[in-house]
């Protein structure tokens, strides 16, 4: 049996991806639903046919960009431990090459503290998620014997999240064409809290 994509998903996946573009190129505002269907090869009422509103293209394109990335992080298997870290690190590293998606991400992150934005619920479950995540995986690094039990699980989980964030906005601000000095600055990071929570056993 044939695993290829539907038509019907190849466009979804193909507006999708166009969507990302100029969302990270344009903003939230600056992107028109009719350019995004001109840039995917749809008309606009085949591309309200996947998506009724921009609203609902910009929280599914989010999601879309979260399940690529997220093979990237994990991995094989859940992260125990530091190895969480070398997780987040190969992100860092991925978006260091990728400023049109960290200003999208900063931007977007930024604008939908406001409740009524059509991405806070995604933002909400984005930040939600990878705190899990990370804690879940601390956690488990402690039982594994591997990260000190006396380690504030949820003050290194807060603390990791600021700094993958503030990492990206000076990047942004640096004005440099790639991230060389956030992957760098996160593994800093990485490398006190192992020399500082970390066992031998």
């Amino acid at each position: 049996m044939s695993t290829a994509p539907t038509a019907s998903a190849a466009a979804r996946e193909r507006v999708l991806d166009v969507a990302l573009e100029l969302f990270g190129a344009r903003g939230y505002r600056g992107t028109s639903i009719a350019l995004v269907a001109q840039r995917a090869g749809l008309s606009q009422s085949g591309l309200l046919h996947h998506f009724p509103t921009k609203a609902a293209l910009l929280t599914a394109a989010l999601a879309h960009r979260d399940a690529r990335t997220t093979p990237v992080v994990v991995g094989r298997g859940e992260p125990v431990g530091w190895t969480a870290f070398e997780g987040l690190e190969r992100l860092v590293a991925a978006n260091a090459h990728d400023r049109e998606w960290v200003e999208l991400f900063v931007t977007i992150s930024a604008e939908a503290v406001d409740p009524s934005h059509p991405a806070h619920r995604w933002a909400r479950e984005h930040y939600a998620g990878i705190s899990s995540w990370i804690a879940a995986a601390l956690r488990a690094g402690v039982d594994a014997g591997e990260v000190s039990p006396e380690a504030d699980v949820d003050a290194l989980t807060a603390a990791t999240v600021a700094v993958l964030d503030g990492l990206q906005l000076q990047w942004l601000h640096s004005g440099e064409p790639e991230g060389s000095a956030m992957v760098a600055g996160f593994r800093a990071f990485s490398e006190s809290l192992r020399a500082r929570w970390g066992t031998t056993g």
